[in-house]
């Protein structure tokens, strides 16, 4: 079994950063890609950002590209994703999520891990 922790969420006004973390422990990492995902209440979960746990492989969706940054530091099995220039529209619950391929998946189904999540609240 695997557990994910997120940490970082928060209040911030726009523009402004935020960085979330995922401290993943359980099992081993090498073989799994990381994924951050977020949700607005009464919508489905959309994709966020994804890595390969090896190799650094990474995938964004169009609304984050050159604003949001997804890392790994696999000595400390946690996943990072840097947030700059926020909008108020990036105001969701946000996931961690693991899932058993080497690939940076994009879709919630390729994923069997999901962390408890973490509140970002974007003011305007």
């Amino acid at each position: 079994q695997l557990q994910l922790v997120e940490s970082g969420g928060g209040l911030v006004q726009a523009g402004n950063s935020l960085r979330l973390s995922c401290a993943a422990s359980g099992r081993t990492f090498s073989s799994y890609g990381m994924g951050w995902f977020r949700q607005a209440p009464g919508k489905e979960r959309e994709f966020v950002a994804s890595i390969a746990w090896s190799g650094g492989m990474t995938r964004y969706a169009d609304s984050v590209k050159g604003r949001f940054t997804i890392s790994a530091d696999n000595a400390k099995n946690t996943v990072f994703l840097q947030m700059n220039s926020l909008k108020p529209e990036d105001t969701f619950v946000y996931y961690c999520a693991a899932a058993p391929t080497s690939w940076p998946e994009s879709t919630t189904r390729h994923y069997d891990y999901w962390g408890q999540g973490t509140q970002v609240t974007v003011s305007s």
